[in-house]
Formats: C-alpha cells, sequence, structure tokens
C-alpha cells in the first residue's frame, strides 16, 4: 500500500473515532434540560467553519483530485506521527467526554443540573477538549502532505476556538462564580503549565 493512501486510511479512521467515541455520550446529554444557552446562529457558524477544516476539506482531498497541485513529498516518520498524534487527540477526546459525563454539551450550554468539573484531564486544563481538537488539527497537519487540506484543520477550529472560548469562559463564570475564578487560577486554558 503506498505511504498516501496509508495516511487517507489514518485520517478516515480518526474521523470516524471521533463520531464513533461521541456517539454514546450525545445521546446521554439529550435527556438533560438546558436552562442556559447561549448565541445558536453564532455557534453553528462557527461550528461549520471547524467541520470545514476537520471534515470536508480533507475529504475532498481524501476522495478527490481537487487539491492534488498542492500536495508535497510525504515520508514515512511524516506519517507515524501523524498517526501516533491522531491517537492522542482521540484518546484525550474521549477521556474529556467522560470526565464531562452530562455537563458536556456541542454548543455554550448550561445543563439544569450542571457541575463544575475539575478532576481527571480538567484537574490541570479547563478546555481539554479544545486541546483535543487542536492535537487532531496538529495531526491533519502532519498526516496529510497537501498545503491546503493539512493545515485546514487549524484554520477552521481555530476560528471556532477564537470567538468562542472568552464567551465559554464568561458564561462559566456567570454561573459558577468564585469557584470558577478560582479554578482558572490554577489551570492553564489549553496546555498545562503554558497557556
Amino acid at each position: 500500500m503506498n505511504l498516501l493512501v496509508a495516511a487517507k486510511i489514518v485520517w478516515a479512521v480518526g474521523t470516524v473515532g471521533w463520531y464513533v467515541i461521541r456517539i454514546p455520550f450525545e445521546r446521554k446529554v439529550k435527556r438533560e434540560r438546558v436552562v442556559d444557552v447561549r448565541d445558536r446562529v453564532r455557534e453553528l457558524v462557527l461550528l461549520s467553519c471547524s467541520t470545514l477544516g476537520l471534515g470536508i476539506v480533507p475529504l475532498f482531498w481524501a476522495t478527490s483530485k481537487l487539491f492534488d497541485f498542492a500536495n508535497y513529498p510525504y515520508s514515512v516518520v511524516q506519517f507515524a506521527l501523524g498517526t501516533l498524534t491522531f491517537a492522542a487527540a482521540l484518546w484525550l477526546f474521549r477521556r474529556t467526554h467522560k470526565d464531562l459525563g452530562k455537563n458536556w454539551s456541542v454548543t455554550l450550554e448550561i445543563k439544569d443540573k450542571h457541575k463544575l468539573i475539575t478532576e481527571g484531564v480538567y484537574r490541570h486544563v479547563r478546555h481539554p477538549m479544545y486541546s483535543a481538537f487542536f492535537l487532531w488539527a496538529l495531526a491533519q497537519l502532519i498526516l496529510i502532505p497537501n498545503w491546503i487540506a493539512g493545515p485546514a484543520g487549524f484554520v477552521g477550529f481555530g476560528i471556532l476556538y477564537a470567538f468562542r472560548v472568552g464567551r465559554e469562559e464568561k458564561m462559566m463564570l456567570d454561573t459558577f462564580g468564585e469557584e470558577y475564578r478560582a479554578y482558572s487560577a490554577r489551570t492553564a486554558r489549553l496546555i498545562p503549565g503554558v497557556y
């Protein structure tokens, strides 16, 4: 099997894996009553940007010749590093969902019995799910040898992150007050001890 085909397979398996991880958690949270929702239309636009960069653009790369003009030489080292990074992203993604339990949602929402989670991966960072998505974007950048499809994940998810994280932190502060302020003071946003 050629290395480029293997990279397409790993990307596809990782993307399907993301959905497989998320499905049981989506089913659990649908039953929870929402008491605070923020900017549904804005959220839809931001989620669309992320989906475009992490899903649609690489899908076109993997299934068509649309972006072939932007391909560059590829190595087994890139393939191995991209595969390992994607595996780490999926592990963190699953762990984040597990730690959040019913407190999770796709958009900015507060549930009726919402709790501030500060254990598990949340002991080290406030937004490990965003960390998982940035790891996915990094995996895509390394795994896909294309100047358009490779960085598309960083662009798409980066837009979501830039326009959402501040609003999410404000929502958490509005909901949990001093408890969230103290939690923020002792944790990083995405990378333990760094940022």
